[in-house]
C-alpha cells in the first residue's frame, strides 16, 4: 500500500527517500543511479523500492462497510 518508514531487514529509515525517488524516476532516470545516489546501498532497502507496488489509489475507490 504505502512505503515502510523503515526496512524490514536492517531497520534503515527510508521511508522520507520515496517522494525524492518518484519524482526522478518520473523524469525518466535510471533506476540503479537514483538510489545510488539516495545513499541507499544494502540490497534489503533496495529490495524494498523496488518492490514496492502502490496500490494506495485503486484501494481508496473501494467502499468500506
Amino acid at each position: 500500500m504505502i512505503i515502510p518508514v523503515r526496512c524490514f531487514s536492517c531497520g534503515k529509515p527510508i521511508g522520507h527517500l520515496w517522494a525524492q525517488y518518484q519524482g526522478r524516476l518520473s523524469k525518466g532516470e535510471d533506476k540503479n543511479k537514483v538510489l545510488d545516489e539516495l545513499g541507499i546501498q544494502r540490497y534489503c532497502c533496495r529490495s524494498v523500492f523496488l518492490g514496492h507496488v502502490d496500490l494506495a489509489d485503486e484501494a481508496a475507490q473501494f467502499k468500506k462497510f
